[in-house]
């Protein structure tokens, strides 16, 4: 069974080199050694990094003589960012529900706090 594209991107996002990548690559196209020049990987290492975000659909490499430039394909972030904001929503209903709960109980303890004096 192939995995899903959300399991290819996430998996490709989960390593810190590959997300430093893809962050070079918001400023433009790049070439292969542009895009490992602050890495202190072999070229093999950059390859194989290069290939799971291709593979994840987050970069496309281009031919144009002897270059192969890499360039940012975002779609697939935005559906990483839609299915995180499903849950986003869930988490803030639930902390909306904590908020009201711990109200409730703020305003039990002030009624029948006896040490409370009433204006």
């Amino acid at each position: 069974m192939a995995p899903d594209p959300l399991s290819l991107t996430l998996n490709a996002l989960a390593d810190p080199t590959r997300r430093a990548m893809l962050g070079r690559l918001t400023a433009g196209e790049m070439t292969v050694a542009q895009l490992a020049e602050p890495f202190d990987l072999s070229p093999p290492g950059i390859t194989k990094h290069l290939k799971v975000l291709e593979r994840a659909g987050l970069v496309e490499r281009s031919r144009r003589a002897q270059w192969r430039p890499c360039r940012l394909r975002p779609q697939p972030l935005r559906e990483v960012s839609e299915w995180v904001e499903r849950y986003r929503q869930l988490w803030e209903q639930r902390f909306d529900q904590l908020e009201d709960y711990l109200k409730q109980l703020q305003s039990q303890e002030q009624s029948t706090d006896p040490t409370r004096e009433t204006p």
